[in-house]
C-alpha cells in the first residue's frame, strides 16, 4: 500500500513544520528578557499490525509481529526553564531572579507569573509590570515589620509618605574638659536637638571652671536659659566624673510644640573626663529626628524594599514575593513572557525570595533569554533536513504510484 508511506511522509512534513515553528519562536525571542525557550519531542504514531506474534510450539519457534508504522506525531513541546544570563541595566526597578521562582502579578484577567522583572512605579505608587499588572508581595507595618505568612497583596509605596519626627530624649556628650584651663575660663559646645514637631532647636552648653576639679554648667536655647537638674560638675583626681552623669534639661517651650525635656548623658561610651591637654568636650549625638520625606529606595536580595528618607533614616516598606511550581513545564504561556498555572504545573508555592528553593533577587538587572543560538541553528538544520527527507518519501511514493498506473500501456 503506497498510501501508507505517503501519509507517513505527510505526518513527517507536519511534525517538522511544527519543529520549525518552535525553533523560529525561540530565535525570535533571543533578546526577550525572562523568556524561556521551548523544545519539541517527536513520538512514533500508531502502527498497523499485519500479523500478530505467535508463541513457540512443540514443532516450531515463535514469530514476531509484523507491524508497519503510520508516521510521526508531536509527543510534547516542553518549556526549558534553565537560568538565563544576567544583564546589568542600572534601573532600580529592574529585577532578576537568580535561581528558581517567578514574580507574582495580579491583573484584571487573574494572576499570572513571570521571570521578566521589568517593573516601574505608576502614578499611584504601585509597582507594576509593563502591561499594568500589579506586582504582589507584602507591605510592612508602621514599625517596618513584614509578615510573610499572610496573603500577598499589591505593592504600593506612596511617594509622598513620611517618617514622623522623633523628639529628642537623650543627648550624648563626652570628651575632655581640660584641667589646664584657668579658673573662670569657659568651654562652649552646641548641638541641634528636635522638639515634638520635628523642628530643630540649637542647644548651647557652657562649662565654666570655678575651682580645681569643679565646673559650673549652664545651657541656653534661642536666648532662653534652661533649667538643669545638675548645675555643677566635679571630677576626681583620676580625671573621672564624680558627680551625676545625667543632666535633665527643661525650661523651654518652642512655639507650638510641647515643652522640651531631655537628658544629657555624660557617662556614655565616650564619657566626659578632665585631663590635661586641649579641651575637646562636645555633644556627640542625639536621638531625635526631623520629619523625613521619601527620597530613594533600594531592593535587597531577599526582596525587601527599603526607603531612604530625607532625615537620614531608613525604613523597611515592603517585600516582593516569588512563587515556585513543582512542574514549571506544566505552566501555560499567556503571552508577554507570562505564565498561568495549570492543572499539571502544581499549585504556586508563594514565599519570600531566598527561602526554601526560591532564588535570590538582583535589583538593577534583568534575566536575559535562555535561548541557545548555536543549538537553535542546529535544530533549524535538523528540521529543514527532516522536512526535506519526508518530502522525498512523498515524491518517491508518487513515482511508484505513477509506475503502477502505467503498468497497462
Amino acid at each position: 500500500n503506497m498510501m501508507r508511506s505517503m501519509f507517513a511522509g505527510v505526518s513527517g512534513l507536519r511534525s517538522h513544520q511544527t519543529m520549525m515553528d518552535v525553533v523560529g519562536n525561540n530565535i525570535a525571542n533571543v533578546n526577550t528578557a525572562g523568556f524561556k525557550s521551548a523544545q519539541i519531542t517527536f513520538g512514533e504514531a500508531m502502527a498497523q499490525t499485519l500479523q500478530g506474534p505467535a508463541g513457540a510450539g512443540l514443532d516450531s519457534g515463535g514469530t514476531n509481529p509484523l507491524q508497519i508504522g503510520l508516521g510521526v506525531q508531536v509527543a510534547s513541546i516542553d518549556g526549558v526553564f534553565t537560568q538565563g544570563a544576567t544583564q546589568i541595566t542600572g534601573r532600580p526597578t529592574d529585577i532578576a531572579i537568580q535561581g528558581d521562582g517567578f514574580f507574582v502579578l495580579q491583573g484584571s484577567a487573574g494572576r499570572v507569573y513571570t521571570r521578566a522583572g521589568t517593573f516601574r512605579w505608576d502614578e499611584s505608587g504601585n509597582l507594576v509590570a509593563p502591561g499594568g499588572q500589579l506586582v504582589q508581595g507584602w507591605l510592612a507595618d508602621a514599625n517596618g515589620n513584614v509578615q510573610t505568612q499572610t496573603a500577598v497583596t499589591s505593592i504600593n509605596l506612596p511617594l509622598s509618605q513620611v517618617i514622623d519626627p522623633v523628639e529628642t530624649s537623650t543627648v550624648q556628650m563626652g570628651g575632655n574638659l581640660s584641667s589646664d584651663m584657668a579658673i573662670g575660663d569657659i568651654h562652649n559646645t552646641s548641638i541641634v536637638v528636635y522638639d515634638s514637631l520635628g523642628e530643630p532647636q540649637e542647644l548651647l552648653m557652657e562649662f565654666e571652671k570655678t575651682a580645681a576639679n569643679t565646673w559650673d554648667v549652664r545651657a541656653t536655647m534661642n536666648g532662653t536659659s534652661l533649667t538643669l537638674s545638675t548645675a555643677a560638675l566635679t571630677f576626681g583626681p583620676d580625671g573621672s566624673l564624680t558627680s551625676a552623669s545625667t543632666i535633665t534639661v527643661g525650661g523651654y517651650t518652642p512655639p507650638g510644640a510641647a515643652p522640651l525635656s531631655f537628658d544629657v548623658e555624660l557617662g556614655g561610651s565616650s564619657p566626659l573626663v578632665q585631663f590635661g591637654g586641649a579641651p575637646s568636650a562636645e555633644s556627640m549625638d542625639q536621638d531625635g529626628n526631623a520629619i523625613g520625606f521619601l527620597t530613594d529606595f533600594s531592593i535587597a536580595t531577599n526582596g525587601t524594599i527599603s526607603g531612604q528618607f530625607s532625615n537620614g533614616e531608613t525604613k523597611v516598606l515592603a517585600k516582593i514575593a516569588t512563587a515556585t511550581f513543582n512542574n514549571p513545564s506544566g505552566l501555560i504561556r499567556a503571552g508577554e513572557t507570562r505564565f498561568e498555572a495549570s492543572v499539571n504545573s502544581g499549585q504556586p508555592l508563594i514565599g519570600e525570595p531566598g527561602n526554601g528553593n526560591r532564588g535570590m533577587l538582583a535589583a538593577g538587572a534583568l534575566e536575559m533569554s535562555n535561548v541557545d543560538l548555536a543549538q537553535e541553528f542546529t535544530n533549524l538544520i535538523i528540521a529543514q533536513r527532516g522536512f526535506q527527507a519526508n518530502s522525498r518519501v512523498i515524491t518517491a511514493s508518487d513515482e511508484v504510484l505513477a509506475d503502477l498506473v502505467n503498468l497497462k500501456r
